[in-house]
């Protein structure tokens, strides 16, 4: 694993005078991450987006990140080594710190197969602001499904460190919430994800 980036000595935090508890009371929701994870397939990216539009249909600030779109941009420079893998997941672990800060309920979708990578993103933000949301689908149904034929060129050799075939999956030991994407309804999934931000406080003051 590469070593952690050089931090520049000459930069100083600037304190604003607009908080976090200025911007959830504007907005009338909590702020929070949620790190959906799971296999290639298993569903992450459909119930991020399909949480964050109910969300944003009852009034929340929100926003998600998905794997596939930030490597068209912030992580564009970045391949699927298991340093590369780390640093993607750094980078917008970063991110939706910012937003935390920002008053919006991040939702990202990413595979993030290593457990250490995703405690490091816990570790940035407070104690309870970090939703850890395991998305749980047995290997052959994602390759059954295979939305993306990820899985069969990963069969044919054509993709290295594909996670599950050629690259391990570690499963969450304490995830904040497991939704098994394999049998559940769509609609059941972002039920099980609203009522977890309902019983942490997230939402429910005005919307949700």
């Amino acid at each position: 694993m590469k070593d952690e980036p050089k931090k520049s000595t000459n930069v100083v935090w600037h304190h604003a005078t607009v908080t976090r508890v200025r911007r959830e009371s504007l907005t009338g929701h909590g702020s929070a991450i949620l790190w959906f994870t799971g296999l290639s397939s298993a569903g992450k990216s459909t119930l991020a987006h399909s949480v964050e539009e109910h969300l944003h249909q009852t009034g929340c600030l929100t926003f998600v990140f998905d794997g596939d779109n930030v490597r068209h941009g912030l992580c564009s420079d970045l391949g699927f080594s298991a340093d590369d893998r780390n640093e993607n997941i750094r980078r917008v672990g970063e991110m939706t710190k910012l937003f935390l800060e920002a008053g919006v309920i991040s939702l990202t979708a990413f595979i993030s197969p290593f457990r250490a990578e995703r405690e490091r993103v816990r570790s940035l933000v407070p104690h309870g602001d970090f939703l850890e949301i395991y998305c749980y689908c047995p290997l052959e149904v994602c390759e059954a499904r295979d939305v993306k034929g990820l899985y069969k060129r990963a069969r044919a050799g054509e993709i290295r460190d594909f996670t599950g075939i050629s690259s391990p999956y570690e499963e969450p030991e304490q995830p904040d919430l497991v939704v098994d994407t394999g049998t559940l309804t769509l609609d059941d999934s972002v039920a099980k994800v609203l009522t977890l931000l309902r019983e942490r406080g997230v939402i429910g003051r005005r919307a949700g």
